[in-house]
């Protein structure tokens, strides 16, 4: 009888101390929760290599370098979601966006697509009306608020080794991903969306092997971190 009334009294003891255990790391979490911001914010990536970051680590990725400089400003964003897969053009993205079948709204968006269209020569024509398709998608995403949309422009692969010996002159690739550059652009703006030109500073991965990943051909967490520092002032703004 002894014995069944100290199981009964350590089991009541553990199970107090658990609680009252959970109860304090509840509590820190919270206060630290709210040390940070008054609200957890949300953030859907969409794109292709570049936004998952092919190559470097998942932390080293644009938009969790991101996600840790908003949370510098007191900004507190929960784990961003991806919809990003490595060659994808436009129609790949948005047909994995409707395969998803996301509800959910966020507060704030990225998106950064169209190399692989100019990769496979696909027209001008068709990414500009996939594109707008896209972009619309995404200020869907963001509860039709359009000022929390984030486009990025594509970044020039053509300085990088891969892009030297891909059969085609840099300075072709340049041209191309300006063009590119200049639809989603012109698309971007006119739809009152912001814009953050990560193109000029790209090429200077042809003097700076930092920015290129091991593969040769993606940025590297430097480059990621120069994206990330372009876009937090824009997004700090638009949150606080």
């Amino acid at each position: 009888m002894k014995v069944l009334l100290s199981a009964v009294l350590f089991s009541f003891l553990t199970s107090s101390c658990t609680k009252e255990e959970n109860m304090t790391t509840a509590n820190q979490l919270e206060n630290q929760k709210i040390s940070v911001s008054g609200k957890a914010y949300t953030y859907l990536a969409l794109g292709d290599s570049y936004t998952i970051g092919e190559s470097v680590k998942p932390a080293e990725s644009f938009p969790y370098q991101l996600q840790n400089l908003l949370k510098e400003q007191g900004i507190n964003v929960v784990q961003p979601k991806i919809i990003a897969t490595t060659g994808w053009t436009t129609d790949e993205l948005q047909r994995a966006i409707n395969h998803e079948k996301l509800t959910q709204k966020f507060d704030f968006v990225t998106l950064l697509i169209g190399v692989n269209n100019q990769y496979r020569g696909y027209s001008i024509a068709t990414y500009k009306k996939e594109f707008s398709e896209l972009l619309q998608t995404a200020i869907s995403f963001a509860n039709g608020d359009k000022t929390k949309v984030f486009v990025v422009s594509i970044p020039d692969w053509g300085v990088t080794p891969f892009g030297k010996n891909a059969g085609k002159s840099p300075q072709i690739i340049a041209e191309e991903i300006d063009n590119f550059n200049t639809i989603n652009q012109e698309v971007t703006l006119a739809a009152g969306v912001s814009y953050t030109d990560i193109t000029p500073a790209s090429r200077h991965a042809i003097t700076d092997p930092a920015l290129i990943a091991s593969d040769g051909l993606h940025p590297s967490a430097k480059m990621y971190s120069e994206w990330a520092n372009a876009l937090k002032p824009k997004i700090t703004a638009i949150l606080k």
